[in-house]
């Protein structure tokens, strides 16, 4: 080879180099954009003023962190898929103007078939049917469901697909689970419309769950959290009659849906379960599929132990469909338990309930989970119920739930085998993205 031919394929290798070197830049670049959370962070607990029943507590959940509190609202709770899955599809056949429908996991099987279809079958009726699916969320979602309801009509957006105009915000996803019907009749909890959520809990292969309906003037708050996001997608807002009619009172209720994103309100949801948490006067019990939390909601869970409150949590045991989740997780409980928290163990099945209930008074409910990527990267819908009769039909439900778990003691935490341990350590750098 000659002096030439040396000199040519040194450019060539250096060629290479480069363009290896310009990837690699825009794949950290894109790791790294993707990764961060938002700018504004909460770094300080708020005080112990006043608890959930307290006006001043009220009016700054009201004013400081989103919607109003509103009166009148029926809600009724649907547990697991037995109960949740025929009231949502005999809202959706009696819809008669309009249907918005939001969810993150939307796949393939019976479950999917069936909405696809009560989907398609109302726009064919003349039915205004708008769906928001997450495209990470939906990716085992068959073609021909896709098809099925766009040829009848649906207006079908996915949420941030791999795209260039959205490659910096790839990794926030919609987990929003929102269903609302005639602007009137509006459901929210952690369901996902795929296969495992039907049944009634009773083995493995069918999840604990629950989801909730509500009527009433708060229904027009889920529709304004549909809209949010239908107009980061579309940039046409949904309006008029069909969307937002008039709704008188039809319970006894305080209700309001609460929203966050890390493009708009970002760290609110946080910031709302920090408030609640430091509320806490008697009783604090959280049914949490996804348990992660950051140092301010173990400190906030510390300090309400040091008040006297009794906290009690749920979480799943063996099976849950994220081994590296429960790792993270069960890392964080050390001093947790030494602070007299008792922590559950779901014992039948995968338990993906979320709920918080403060007090018997104050219960949360929705898609948010109790972990980081909920508080700052995940767009979230929760709805806060302010009703002493509905939380202590929770806290029953909550009860029966713990019935069906085994106790996990600090004992048992501080026995751990050392490869488990081995095993947290090397996923607590995850935590932020679990």
């Amino acid at each position: 080879m000659g002096i030439l031919e040396r000199k040519r394929w040194t450019r060539r290798q250096v060629g290479a180099w480069l363009l290896g070197a310009v990837l690699t830049t825009a794949l950290v670049a894109w790791v790294a954009v993707n990764l961060a959370g938002p700018e504004k962070r909460i770094q300080r607990l708020p005080e112990h003023r006043y608890g959930v029943e307290d006006p001043q507590f009220r009016r700054e959940m009201s004013i400081m962190l989103g919607p109003g509190i509103v009166a009148g609202n029926e809600v009724v709770d649907l547990q697991n898929g037995d109960e949740i899955f025929p009231a949502m599809l005999e809202a959706i056949a009696a819809a008669r103007r309009s249907i918005t429908f939001e969810t993150y996991i939307y796949w393939s099987g019976e479950v999917g078939r069936n909405f696809s279809r009560a989907l398609a079958e109302r726009a064919r009726a003349g039915v205004e049917v708008r769906l928001t699916i997450d495209w990470l969320g939906s990716a085992k979602m068959d073609t021909d469901l896709l098809d099925e309801m766009r040829s009848a009509g649906v207006q079908i957006e996915r949420y941030r697909p791999l795209d260039w105009y959205s490659w910096d915000r790839f990794n926030n996803r919609t987990h929003r689970k929102l269903l609302v019907v005639d602007g009137a009749v509006a459901f929210t909890g952690g369901v996902g419309i795929a296969d495992q959520w039907r049944g009634h809990a009773q083995d493995p292969e069918h999840w604990r769950e629950a989801h909730f309906r509500l009527r009433g003037p708060a229904a027009g708050q889920f529709q304004a959290a549909f809209n949010d996001n239908w107009i980061k997608m579309t940039g046409r807002p949904l309006s008029g009659p069909a969307y937002f009619p008039a709704l008188a009172p039809v319970g006894g209720a305080d209700a309001q849906m609460f929203l966050s994103s890390p493009t708009s309100g970002s760290e609110s949801m946080h910031l709302m379960y920090l408030m609640a948490l430091t509320a806490a006067r008697r009783s604090i019990d959280l049914s949490a599929s996804y348990f992660v939390p950051d140092e301010l909601i173990v400190q906030a869970l510390l300090r309400a132990r040091l008040r006297g409150v009794r906290v009690r949590i749920l979480a799943p045991g063996e099976h849950t469909d994220s081994e590296t989740v429960r790792l993270a997780s069960k890392a964080q409980w050390g001093a947790l338990l030494a602070a007299g928290v008792e922590f559950h163990e779901y014992r039948p099945t995968m338990m993906h309930v979320k709920m918080l209930i403060v007090d018997e008074y104050l219960v949360s409910v929705g898609s948010t989970n109790f972990d980081i990527r909920s508080f700052r990267l995940n767009d979230e819908a929760s709805l806060n119920v302010y009703d002493r009769g509905f939380a202590q039909r929770m806290r029953r439900v909550f009860e029966s739930d713990l019935a069906r778990s085994r106790p996990y003691t600090r004992d048992a935490w501080l026995q751990r085998p050392w490869h488990q341990r081995v095993r947290e350590a090397l996923v607590r750098p995850l935590r932020s993205q679990l």
